[in-house]
């Protein structure tokens, strides 16, 4: 396993006896075993296994600055669906983000791209797991024959709904590997912890649109949004839980502002370049 930093909630030796527990042959050939393409990821049902299915086996996964896991649910007793498993207690504290609040912003970011109809991020639930609180998203099976730079100019229309996405929620890690072509043919995002921060803090992999105005299809979604009172007023409602009440009022204030301007904002060649693309 890739040597990582410590996390806030447990020493290295308490984290590393458990990691010891985990995995081996046999979470392996589970994990193997279970169909990564069985349903649509919007059947309804798939957020339901998220939330309540049993967690019968679990894996570390070996990179990545955060611990995570491959989890394997069951709804009926057979294996049935895969997730990643990003448990709070496995994050790393950071000097511009409160501890323990990385899987709340996953969620939230996930419930944002919902309400605006921006469907890129697999479903994603907050529950309990094996290490405690935290999301579990649907695994999707990426296509590892093909990466972002690689996919880019025959995505154009994906990738500018993430790229708009990226801006409202303040997105500070779009690094090329958390855009992905999964096996489905679709273009999905991952990876949404450093989001809606106060600050400034806008980090991507994603120039292809500054100064450019919004295409009618985005333009008209978001002013619809916004321009909705019960709507807007729902997302608020959502997010109350898991984001503090100055990081909601500032992710509207950027929806809103990109609403009324219709267009991509330009963006700085420093500040808005992501620590390490891949």
């Amino acid at each position: 396993m890739a040597r990582r930093r410590r996390r806030w909630w447990a020493p290295d030796d308490e984290l590393e006896e458990e990691l010891g527990l985990l995995g081996g042959d046999a979470s392996d050939q589970l994990i193997a075993s279970v169909p990564t393409a069985a349903r649509s990821p919007f059947d309804e049902s798939v957020e339901r296994t998220l939330a309540s299915g049993e967690v019968v086996g679990v894996r570390p996964i070996p990179w990545g600055s955060n611990y995570s896991f491959i989890a394997v649910l069951s709804s009926g007793g057979s294996p049935e669906m895969l997730a990643v498993y990003k448990p709070r207690r496995g994050e790393v504290p950071l000097w511009d983000f409160p501890d323990g609040t990385l899987y709340q912003r996953e969620y939230a970011a996930y419930r944002v791209s919902r309400a605006l109809g921006l469907h890129f991020i697999p479903p994603t639930v907050i529950r309990e797991g094996p290490h405690g609180v935290g999301t579990f998203q649907l695994f999707v099976e990426p296509d590892d024959s093909v990466e972002y730079y690689q996919f880019r100019g025959q995505h154009v229309d994906e990738l500018r709904a993430i790229a708009l996405f990226d801006i409202i929620t303040n997105n500070a890690d779009r690094k090329a590997g958390h855009t992905f072509k999964g096996r489905d043919g679709r273009i999905w995002g991952i990876d949404h912890g450093l989001t809606f921060n106060v600050v400034p803090k806008l980090r991507t992999v994603i120039w292809d649109f500054c100064g450019e105005a919004l295409p009618n299809e985005l333009a008209e979604q978001l002013l619809g949004f916004v321009t909705d009172p019960a709507r807007s007023g729902a997302l608020r409602a959502e997010l109350a839980p898991f984001l503090h009440q100055h990081e909601i009022e500032a992710f509207f204030t950027r929806l809103e502002r990109v609403a009324e301007r219709g267009e991509f904002p330009a963006l700085d060649p420093y500040r808005n370049v992501p620590r390490g693309f891949f």
